[in-house]
């Protein structure tokens, strides 16, 4: 089913500030918020649409890419937003600010609490790797396997971090919670926020003994072939991001992205303009002047287009459809071929002579346009004045 637009999901314009794009989707997370809707599949959708149209659109790159090029500059399956199979927890740890807490507006709002939710390790780095396509590969969409080093779970400790589980204790500081409370006193009056605990970092727990593969740190430097697909239309600097598939995160911690920069390759004979391709056709005079057939290469085969006779050089012909797809579904761009009359450096005595008595013929001789003939007469008239 198509995603819906991030925009129409919040309820904002396409020109809305960032204060109005947060205010929205606040208005709708507290709406659909799992506390006040237990056990209800489709208001958990909904939580999780709005959390993912908050978390591109309150991001200028994200948000530039996405007003550009769609869904489809977010990566496989549309968001930028860490892919489909997110958890609450991954929302509340990205978005808590908005909440004022934890994530979870009840806790500070309507006196509720979730039972302590924490938000576990620290999150993955992401990792940027460059992809050069050519023009025949943007055309059609591809396929790639790209081998990436990066740091993968612990296999020793399964991203524990600790030696084994006896080597865990409860953090002290937060009860094991991940969290702690802090209390202000402000001229609004007192402030009350979450934030995560500063002992053992949101994890909750502590680790008494490291595991001597990791060192506590809950992974390990490896490699990961990674498939994926680009759809077509990208264009040269586009940015794809695939959800958790860059490194591991510490302690637990979720994985972060893996960000696909667009590289495109320079064509032997076709240039990109967006969505048209540009290719230039030399013609001899006689065929220009005379008129001809002559092939013509696309992205898809040779097109045999007709030359009428009399072509000036920087005529422009057009191949409708015959240029690259848009990103977004919305068509297909042209070919547009523009002709240049050639002129041989060098020519043979015999060439030489067959010019040289063409030369002087009248119909060779450039003809003065309709807006040049009246200026030359306007003169003419003057100077016999």
């Amino acid at each position: 089913m198509a995603k819906r637009d991030y925009y129409d999901i919040l309820g904002v314009d396409k020109g809305a500030e960032q204060d109005v794009i947060k205010k929205a989707y606040r208005k709708i997370a507290l709406k659909y918020h799992p506390d006040r809707n237990p056990d209800n599949p489709e208001a958990e959708d909904k939580f999780k649409e709005a959390a993912e149209a908050y978390e591109v659109l309150s991001d200028a790159d994200k948000r530039a890419r996405y007003d550009r090029f769609g869904h489809a500059a977010m990566g496989n399956g549309g968001g930028g937003f860490r892919g489909e199979g997110m958890t609450m927890d991954d929302i509340f740890s990205q978005f808590g600010d908005i909440f004022g807490d934890s994530g979870s507006p009840f806790e500070s709002f309507f006196g509720g609490s979730r039972g302590g939710r924490r938000q576990g390790g620290e999150r993955g780095s992401n990792i940027r790797i460059k992809v050069a396509l050519s023009l025949d590969e943007i055309a059609e969409g591809v396929k790639k396997k790209i081998k990436v080093k990066k740091s993968i779970s612990c296999n020793t400790c399964g991203g524990s971090g600790a030696k084994n589980a006896a080597a865990k204790q409860t953090c002290q500081t937060c009860g094991g919670a991940g969290m702690v409370r802090q209390v202000r006193n402000t001229f609004l009056g007192t402030m009350q926020t979450t934030t995560a605990c500063p002992n053992c970092g949101g994890s909750g727990e502590m680790i008494t003994d490291k595991c001597t593969t990791c060192r506590g740190n809950g992974t390990e430097q490896s490699s990961e072939t990674i498939e994926f697909d680009i759809p077509a239309g990208v264009e040269n600097g586009m940015q794809l991001s695939l959800r958790g598939k860059g490194n591991a995160g510490k302690r637990g911690g979720p994985n972060g992205d893996l960000l696909v920069i667009i590289e495109e390759k320079e064509h032997d004979f076709l240039k990109r303009d967006g969505q048209n391709l540009l290719y230039d056709l030399y013609l001899n005079f006689a065929d220009a002047a005379l008129g001809t057939q002559i092939e013509v290469p696309t992205l898809s085969g040779k097109v045999k287009i007709k030359i009428p006779s009399g072509t000036q050089s920087g005529k422009i012909f057009r191949l409708k459809g015959k240029g690259l797809p848009s990103v977004q579904s919305y068509g297909s761009g042209d070919q547009l071929i523009y002709v240049n009359i050639w002129t041989p450096k060098k020519l043979s005595s015999k060439e030489k002579d067959i010019l040289e008595q063409l030369r002087d013929l009248p119909n060779l001789q450039p003809q003065p346009s309709k807006a040049e003939k009246g200026f030359f007469e306007k003169m003419k008239e003057y100077f016999n004045n």
